[in-house]
């Protein structure tokens, strides 16, 4: 077979186009996790992002309630078609979250949820029928900061020291048409110097390669640059200079969530769901699962071992040959174990290294 310049052609250079039509085919999958205390416009963004209406039916708590509310999990899907490529999103979204007068505990339901979710997928990758594994793993947590305070606050801070070895954590700063310019830039560095002295590691942007275009290099440097996200979300269309745009109506004006200068609603759209959204799914599977993966493991080898070692005892020396070369093979898994966490050390290490480089680089702190 020869191709239109004469040359002989094999035929292989048809995989990307097999693997798209496959992948189109069966679809996307993406979860998403939002996380902060009610008021801070969670539902109006997500609206916003996915150009839908998840919260028809939400009741708002009364003060009562919120008095003895404890944080839950609200889990929401929804189908997503563009151009023929079908998104199966779903939401988790936490209500109830700091709105208690004792919030010590509102960490540990999302922590909880989202190692069910790899316990569950554990599972079924090492069960028999292993062809439609759901995967509900938690791709991305968006955590909201409040724009009324001067930082991270210690209920803050608790709930990523927690998380933050589990998920990509990406910091949200909430309503930021309630803050000027100026103040935003103050409540950015603050926000990301308390990061820093906390050793928490937030969702760090992959390098970009060095054949990208320039326009590609220079959007991965503006989204870099702003990070925490200073967000506006609105669900209502207004007209503005014979042009219809999503905003906010002040007696001064209208606030447009997708002008750049208003907000950071446009970096924030591009960089989950246009540039990075298959990025954040790679390191949730590469790194945080695989972590607990790992650690699965290492548990159920250990049991085997104690296990083992309690039937030779109770068994006698008749049993000793079988028991021990067992035991060899156990010992040889747990080894092995024990270098896969190794090396997942070294890669977070290696990530953080590369993220304090950054740092350098561009006076932001930007950290995994």
């Amino acid at each position: 077979m020869s191709d239109s310049t004469g040359r002989d052609y094999i035929g292989f250079a048809t995989l990307p186009d097999q693997v798209h039509r496959k992948s189109v085919k069966k679809g996307f999958d993406f979860t998403l996790m939002v996380v902060g205390e009610s008021g801070l416009g969670k539902s109006t963004l997500i609206n916003s992002l996915f150009l839908g209406d998840l919260y028809k039916n939400r009741r708002m708590p009364d003060v009562s309630e919120r008095i003895r509310k404890t944080t839950c999990i609200e889990r929401k899907t929804m189908e997503i078609e563009e151009r023929g490529v079908k998104l199966r999103l779903t939401i988790i979204d936490t209500p109830g979250f700091g709105d208690a007068v004792n919030c010590e505990d509102s960490w540990k339901i999302c922590t909880d949820y989202i190692d069910d979710q790899f316990r569950q997928y554990f599972t079924d990758e090492s069960g028999l029928n292993r062809r439609n594994i759901q995967d509900n793993r938690v791709h991305c947590c968006l955590y909201f900061v409040p724009p009324y305070g001067h930082s991270l606050r210690q209920m803050d801070l608790e709930l990523m020291r927690r998380l933050h070895r589990k998920v990509n954590i990406v910091v949200i700063i909430a309503k930021a048409d309630t803050l000027t310019t100026s103040e935003i830039k103050k409540l950015k560095d603050r926000i990301l110097t308390d990061i820093k002295d906390n050793d928490i590691q937030m969702y760090e942007f992959p390098d970009c390669d060095s054949d990208e275009d320039e326009e590609f290099k220079q959007q991965d440097r503006e989204l870099k640059a702003s990070i925490p996200f200073a967000v506006v979300g609105s669900n209502t269309v207004l007209e503005v200079a014979g042009r219809k745009v999503r905003g906010r109506q002040y007696p001064w004006g209208v606030v447009d969530v997708e002008n750049p200068k208003h907000s950071d609603f446009i970096k924030l759209r591009t960089m989950l769901i246009s540039t990075h959204m298959q990025d954040l799914k790679d390191v949730t599977e590469d790194v945080h699962y695989e972590n607990f993966r790992a650690q699965c493991i290492s548990q159920i080898s250990q049991h085997a071992l104690r296990e083992r070692g309690k039937l030779k005892r109770e068994s006698g020396p008749c049993y000793d040959t079988n028991i021990t070369e067992t035991d060899r093979l156990l010992l040889q898994k747990d080894e092995e174990i024990r270098r896969m966490q190794d090396m997942l050390t070294q890669m977070q290490e290696k990530l953080k290294a590369s993220g304090q480089q950054g740092d350098k680089k561009h006076d932001s702190i930007i950290d995994v």
